[in-house]
């Protein structure tokens, strides 16, 4: 038997439990998350994983509603991460 294999929990890697949008629009790490020895994984992963590019998403708007890119960029950037996300599918 492998001792090697790690155990995560079942929320591992779930983006709406391990990092859900708080009432200010942003997202924040719930408090039962933080004690958790795999958090920093568990985080990349969901991010890295299917729903990961709404957070990606989420700061190129954040970033052209406060002004630090134009219209032009944000438009490229949003292309780039759909093109990625149709050809993770």
């Amino acid at each position: 038997m492998n001792r090697n294999i790690k155990k995560y929990p079942a929320c591992f890697g779930n983006l709406d439990k391990v990092f859900p949008m708080g009432n200010d629009g942003l997202r924040h790490t719930p408090e039962g998350c933080l004690p958790c020895l795999y958090k920093t994984d568990c985080l990349r992963a969901a991010i890295k994983g299917k729903d990961g590019h709404k957070v990606h998403e989420e700061h190129i708007d954040r970033a052209y509603e406060s002004g630090m890119i134009g219209f032009f960029q944000r438009w490229l950037k949003k292309k780039d991460l759909y093109r990625r996300k149709k050809n993770c599918l």
